[in-house]
């Protein structure tokens, strides 16, 4: 049966739970933390063997394929006796239930749809970024959380699913994974997927193979040095400790073929100081509704409002790292992600400070909404977006796992 939306958090669990029942012997659903405002983190581990790949769901609410792809994992690891060969897998549900109570798009039916209900937290906020920008001892619990469960199984993998609202799919990986590039490439056209070549997530990273991206050496420079996180510090590194690596693999909700063209940009330095002066103008439309509503919003220190103004605060140290000479790459890819990523700081920021000023601000919330609605639709205009089924989105998120999983295993034998 085709799936037409995003499961929620509740129903995530309802089905691992049911899976722990009907499998007894098989498979252990358990509680493994709380989150700040005390919703239960939980963990589905299917089989008993040591060596161990966890899957990790929800770290951003605003990507909501991964809780799909997870439950898609899930009973495929119960009913294939092959895929628990030698391996357990240990699904954590949500790694982020506050941040996904926020986030209300379970079936978007527009970009504009997707963004009324968008919420995505300020990144010290974020279970698996945290720890790139907080010393130990401030760690939010989810972080916590998190980095337990990666101690209890020590994974050779973990696969942390991610998404973005409008591109293509990429991979980035902590160490390479031989063999992952093809099947990947292969699962993406079969899906009529784009494969993201230039992705500003990884800009400067060096590539195995088209959208799959390794992280580089500790002593390479930033692409953008201006953003204090550091994906070396983050979660994803956990279980290096423990000889893993970390695969992160990123579906599109809405693809776009313009951000798969490895062709040369004819001046891609003009075209990143366009997009900078755009970046700079229109967060300025946004700042200014906010240094105005502000001093009377009741809810100064509330979630949306506090990742509102983290988001406008980045851009523009941002703006300025876009400017520089050379660009880090020089391709229609690369400049068209960052088109999207400039246009997506600034939109979501708006968004998240519509929903902060409903009740308190009406006139306010009225400006912003139309900025969404028109940003939206330039967004999704320019990029020629096209939705990607739910399906299409949990299956080559989890035939890519699958191919990880299998590569990865290899390579540690």
């Amino acid at each position: 049966m085709r799936e037409s939306r995003y499961p929620t958090v509740a129903e995530l669990v309802l089905s691992a739970r049911a899976l722990a029942v009907q499998r007894p012997g098989l498979c252990v659903l358990r509680q493994v933390g709380v989150s700040r405002a005390g919703r239960p983190l939980h963990l589905l581990s299917v089989g008993h063997a040591r060596r161990a790949v966890l899957v990790v769901a929800g770290a951003h609410a605003n990507e909501p394929a991964g809780g799909g792809t997870l439950l898609a994992l899930a009973r495929r690891t119960v009913r294939e006796r092959e895929l628990r060969d030698g391996v357990s897998w240990h699904f954590l549900l949500c790694a982020d239930p506050d941040g996904a109570s926020l986030h209300v798009t379970p079936a978007p039916r527009s970009l504009y749809d997707y963004h009324l209900g968008f919420f995505r937290p300020a990144g010290p906020e974020q279970p698996e970024w945290a720890p790139s920008v907080l010393p130990p001892g401030r760690l939010p619990p989810e972080t916590r959380a998190l980095t337990g469960v990666i101690d209890e199984v020590r994974p050779y993998l973990q696969v942390s699913l991610h998404g973005t609202d409008l591109g293509g799919s990429w991979v980035q990986l902590t160490r390479d994974v031989p063999g992952l590039a093809e099947p990947f490439a292969k699962s993406a056209a079969r899906l009529h997927i784009p494969v993201e070549t230039g992705a500003s997530d990884a800009a400067g990273w060096p590539a195995s193979g088209p959208g799959v991206h390794v992280m580089p050496a500790p002593e390479a420079a930033p692409a953008y040095p201006s953003l204090t996180d550091d994906a070396r510090h983050s979660t994803w590194y956990h279980a290096h400790r423990y000889g893993g690596l970390t695969a992160v693999i990123e579906v599109p909700m809405w693809a776009c073929d313009l951000v798969g063209d490895p062709a040369p940009h004819p001046d891609p330095d003009a075209a990143l100081r366009r997009l900078a002066d755009r970046l700079l103008r229109d967060a300025d439309e946004v700042r200014r509704v906010l240094e105005e509503t502000r001093p009377r919003h009741g809810d100064a220190d509330g979630p949306l409002l506090r990742a509102a103004a983290w988001g406008l605060e980045l851009v523009p140290g941002l703006a300025a790292d876009l400017v520089r000479t050379p660009p880090v790459d020089g391709t229609r890819a690369y400049v068209g992600s960052v088109d999207a990523f400039t246009r997506r700081v600034p939109l979501r920021a708006a968004a998240m400070l519509r929903r902060a000023l409903r009740e308190s601000d009406a006139g306010a919330a009225a400006r912003l909404e139309g900025l969404v609605a028109r940003w939206s639709d330039a967004f999704a205009g320019r990029f020629r977006a096209r939705w990607v089924p739910v399906d299409h989105q949990v299956e080559h998120q989890s035939r890519t796992v699958l191919v990880a999983a299998r590569q990865a295993r290899e390579r540690a034998r």
